[in-house]
């Protein structure tokens, strides 16, 4: 029965996944009926000026798409690793730990390919990572997940605090990233999408090799040990598949909060703690909760935009006060 619910889930997840694609691709300055984006995906059209705009927006559903599931699957290894529900790549300050170093970059640096911005963003993320970790762990209690909370939450203030300090007296860098402060997915390209490519498939395959070693942390340290399970060494692999998802996505898209946090919880309620089950899942509902957000700041801005990092602040924001009130804070 178990199976069934995970292969419905997955088919479910697809279909949704291809109806928010089209209503992604179909908004815009200029919107296009989605039988005809249909039809162009297709392959039965590719001459007309409609093709022609769906070729172009495209890339942003594909990027959406990836950069969602990336945080999603980040979101799931963070909580795993920490054993802390209410872990997540904002929550933590990791995505402001890539952010910051991505805005030193530019100011200082003057840096300007792409490929750059993702060698920061992960070196940031991981470093941040490292130091929230150590931070919580001081004390009698170790890191537990309330202090990990605090903890990164504490170092996130710091650290934007630092990057608008960088950023406000150079009008530069300021005009540059003020959007993607926010996270947006907007300026997706395909040459930005085959530079993150590499990131997100290895953090992907990592995620999936460790899955098993995975579940045996959810059981306790002791527990997985007597399993055979590496405990230091599984934490280590996961949290740098964790910066690597992370750290790109947050390259491109800038600092996007809570989809690692919203997806991930859905999906445990449902399947438990079992790794095998939730990283694909989180991957697909992620991207596809990052599409909901991308379509929704559209619509209710158009012609303009409402940044996708704004509506899932909006969208994450009640989940994790309810998380926490609801005693969620506990160890997995």
């Amino acid at each position: 029965m178990g199976k069934k619910k995970f292969v419905f889930s997955i088919v479910l997840c697809f279909a949704l996944l291809f109806v928010m694609a089209v209503f992604s691709i179909s908004l815009g300055a200029k919107r296009i009926a989605f039988a005809k984006v249909i039809e162009v995906l297709l392959g039965n059209d590719s001459e007309s000026l409609e093709a022609t705009i769906i070729f172009q927006r495209i890339p942003r559903t594909v990027f959406g798409i990836l950069a969602g599931g990336a945080l999603g699957i980040s979101g799931a290894l963070m909580q795993s690793i920490t054993r802390n529900p209410i872990a997540d790549p904002s929550i933590l300050g990791v995505n402001t730990g890539a952010s910051l170093f991505v805005v030193a970059g530019i100011a200082f640096l003057n840096i300007t390919a792409a490929y750059q911005y993702i060698w920061l963003a992960i070196t940031g993320a991981g470093l941040t990572a490292v130091f929230v970790y150590g931070v919580a762990s001081m004390g009698k209690d170790g890191a537990t997940p309330l202090k990990l909370a605090l903890s990164g939450s504490a170092v996130s203030i710091v650290l934007s605090s630092i990057v608008s300090t960088i950023m406000l007296p150079n009008n530069t860098v300021l005009q540059a990233f003020r959007f993607w402060q926010v996270g947006s997915i907007g300026s997706a390209t395909w040459e930005n999408i085959v530079l993150i490519a590499p990131f997100l498939i290895a953090g992907f395959i990592i995620s999936m090799l460790i899955s098993g070693y995975l579940n045996n942390l959810a059981l306790g340290d002791e527990a997985a040990t007597a399993l055979g399970t590496n405990v230091v060494l599984t934490r280590s692999v996961g949290a740098l598949a964790s910066v690597l998802l992370c750290g790109a996505a947050t390259a491109l898209a800038g600092p996007i909060g809570f989809v690692g946090l919203i997806i991930p919880h859905i999906v445990r309620l449902i399947f438990g703690n079992e790794m095998g089950k939730m990283l694909p899942l989180s991957f697909l509902g992620s991207g596809i909760l990052l599409l909901v957000s991308d379509v929704i700041g559209r619509m209710i801005s158009f012609p303009g935009e409402t940044e996708v990092g704004i509506v899932t602040a909006v969208l994450g924001a009640p989940i994790f006060i309810f998380a926490i009130r609801q005693g969620r804070v506990k160890s997995l």
